[in-house]
Formats: C-alpha cells, structure tokens, sequence
C-alpha cells in the first residue's frame, strides 16, 4: 500500500524521502478516516439502534447495560480492529509496534466493559429480595480488581512479546509483596465471606457500633467498608473486617419480632405508700379496670383473715391491699387494655429495689409499631397517664427538689419559728 501511495505522489512531482513521508502520511490519514468511520457508524448508528430497541423492550436487565455503558465501552474496539488489520500499510517494524499499541486498547476496553457488566449485574441483583440479605457488591469489587490484573498481566506480556504464563510464575516470587499491597482488599474479601455465611449485616439494617460513632442504618455493603447513615444524616464508614473483629449491636431482630420495647420507670416516693382503708377501696371499685380486681382480691383477702382469725385492729395483722399495689394492678390492666401495645410478648409491671430516689415501678412491654417517632409518642402518652394517675391512688411520684420546693419549705419554717416566738414572747 505504501510503495502505490508512493507512486501516486511521484506522479504529483514528489520524490524519494518526500514522497514516501508522503506516502505514509496519506497511508495514515487514510486509516485514521476508516477508523472514524467504523467508529461513526458503530456507535452513532447501530449503537443507536440497539438502544431504541432496548428502550421499546419490556425487560429490565437490558437497561441496566445502557445506564452502566455496557455496549458503549465495547463498541470502543472497533476503530482499534480498524488501525490492527490496517497496520501492514507501514512496513514490518512499524506493523509490529502499531499491533502492540492496538492490542494494549484492546484490552483496555476489554477490561472496562468486563468492569461496567459487573457494575450492571450488581444493579441487576440489588433490585432482588435477596440482595438485602446476601449483597455482592464486595465479590463484584474483588473481581474487578482481579480483572484489573488480569489486564495489566496481557498488556505487560504484549509489550515484552512473552507469554502471560511465563509473567504468572514469576509474580509467583512476588506474593509476599503482592499480600502486602492488597492485604486491605484480601481482609476485606475474608470479612465479607463471614459476614455473608453468618448473616452478620444486611443494607437496611439498623446497627450501633459506638467504637467507630455508628448508630444508624446500613446503606452500602463494599469490599472495604460497611456505610452507615447516622440518624444525625452524618455518613459513617466502617472497616469490613472491623465489623468481624469488634462487636455491634445488630436492630434486625427487633425489625423481625414485630413489636419494640417499652422499658422505663417511676420513683414512688416511700412515704406516699400505705394499706388501703376501705373509702379509698370503694372508690377503687368505681374505676372500670379495676372493678373486678378489687372485687376479687377484697374477696379472697377477706376469707384468709377469716379463716386464720386475724386481728382487724391491727392494720399489719393479716393479709391487706395498698395503693401501690393496686396501682400495679390498674397499670396493668391500662396496658392490656391498650391497642398499642404487644400482648404475646414480654409484659411486665413490676417493682425494682428500692433507692435512696424512691420505689422504682417499671413498665416493660412492647409496642406493636416500630417507627421511630409512633412507638416515642405511644411511650410518652403511656406515661403521661402514669404520671397524671398515680395521685389518684395516693402516690406522689419522687423528684429532686426544685426552687420553689425550697422556696415553700422555707416560708414554713419562717411561719413555725415566727408562730413559736410570739408563743414565747406571750408567756
């Protein structure tokens, strides 16, 4: 092809070195015209066409290869095949070298369309139930990398003109350094191995890790880091293998159980407990939760003193009701009554041990909604109506004193003193 270029412009008036410089020149101009053209008409016109054909088709997995450029990178190999079987044109030495160089972007696209498919298939896989429990894209990320090198492995062996086999034994002497270089990738390649087996953390999932400032939800599975969203809106990475190594607390099977628990107290002040009289248990009779338990156990206490003769006189003697176990009872009854809160499971209304504060009462159940904001506000009307209830059996809730406590305790003690002096002073 050169030597008739060359006579072509002999016959325009050019000669010897001119005219072969010319030659390859016009030999050059007119391979890189073919190039574009094979490009034009690759990717402007049957690139196009596959796409309105992917547009009209009703599967998904085909747009997933248009949005990660699946076709568009390997339609890049065709002005490369192009300059390859058009590179005898330039003589042998130049063939040779023109090869290599076209056989390097060969692999080039090979290995960045092999990359941009798995992106495609990781979309493709997310978008099932399944991608919640097992995520890939760690594997996908470990393949890419191994790609990679893959890649780099054929483009050295091109450009030395040695087999790629013959590379692969002598990076056999190199795996110390090759462990050294990828020993984030292959811990965290081991840790999402575990993590997949042991069903440690799904996307989705809610996690407190407060050794590295987690408390939010899963957003991102990677070869080398879990994401989590904080609920502040912060984002927080996490090393993979930290999350194999240290300990967390996983939400999943409060999500799983259907129901999130309630679990906090009242201080009942000490001096607000006693037994019951019985205007205090008529009027205990008279609310609708507890009708029927005061009834019962009115009962059954009065036949016990009965049958063991106990002496009525003295209020200890025997078996009596006091307003802070009745008020357990009410509690109770309030909770079994609510349409919030889980009944099969954990319900308890009970008491703690007794502090230097007051009597602990604790409320520990589970509520049916677990949203965030509906279980706070079904938590905080629960205790709302604690709180507004418990004077009504006689019991003062306990709290540090404020102010005015001492504001008022102070008036009094005035008054007494000053009512004590004008007794003094009268005598």
């Amino acid at each position: 092809m050169i030597e008739a270029l060359v006579g072509l412009t002999g016959e325009l008036g050019l000669e010897g070195d001119a005219a072969r410089l010319a030659g390859h020149l016009t030999a050059a101009a007119a391979i890189v015209l073919l190039a574009w053209l094979a490009d034009l008409i690759v990717r402007r016109l049957l690139l196009r066409a596959v796409h309105f054909m992917i547009s009209r088709s009703a599967a998904g997995w085909d747009d997933a290869l248009v949005q990660h450029r699946v076709l568009a990178r390997a339609a890049q190999i065709a002005p490369a095949v192009v300059v390859y079987v058009s590179a005898n044109a330039f003589g042998e030495t130049a063939e040779i070298w023109i090869q290599r160089l076209t056989q390097l972007w060969m692999v080039l696209v090979a290995v960045r369309t092999a990359s941009s498919l798995l992106d495609a298939g990781v979309d493709l896989y997310d978008r099932t139930a399944l991608a919640q429990e097992k995520p890939i894209l760690g594997y996908a990320q470990v393949a890419t990398i191994l790609a990679w090198i893959v890649a780099g492995i054929f483009a050295v062996s091109i450009l030395l003109q040695k087999e790629p086999w013959g590379l692969l034994t002598g990076l056999g002497a190199m795996s110390a350094v090759l462990l050294l270089v990828f020993r984030d990738s292959i811990l965290g390649f081991v840790a999402g191995i575990q993590i997949a087996i042991n069903d440690l953390v799904r996307k989705g999932d809610w996690i407190e890790m407060p050794s590295h400032g987690a408390d939010g939800d899963v957003i991102d599975i990677s070869l080398h880091t879990v994401r989590v969203q904080n609920w502040d809106k912060t984002i927080t990475s996490i090393p993979v293998q930290a999350l194999v190594s240290s300990s967390f607390r996983n939400w999943r099977g409060m999500t799983e159980s259907g129901g999130r628990r309630i679990k906090r107290s009242v201080l009942i002040d000490v001096d607000s407990v006693r037994f019951c009289d019985d205007e205090m248990l008529e009027r205990f009779g008279r609310m609708a939760l507890l009708s029927d338990y005061v009834a019962r156990r009115r009962q059954e206490i009065e036949q016990w003193n009965r049958e063991h003769a106990v002496d009525a006189d003295e209020p200890v003697n025997g078996r009596r009701m006091t307003n802070v176990g009745t008020f357990r009872a009410y509690l109770r009854a309030y909770l079994q009554a609510h349409p919030m809160i889980h009944k099969e499971m954990t319900f308890l209304v009970r008491q703690l041990a007794p502090t230097r504060e007051g009597l602990p009462l604790e409320i520990y159940v589970f509520s049916r909604d677990q949203v965030w904001a509906h279980y706070e506000d079904i938590q905080a009307d629960i205790f709302d109506h604690v709180l507004a209830a418990a004077p009504e059996f006689g019991l003062r809730v306990a709290q540090d004193p404020g102010g005015r406590d001492v504001r008022e305790a102070g008036r009094e003690m005035g008054e007494a003193l000053g009512a004590a002096m004008g007794e003094a002073s009268a005598r």
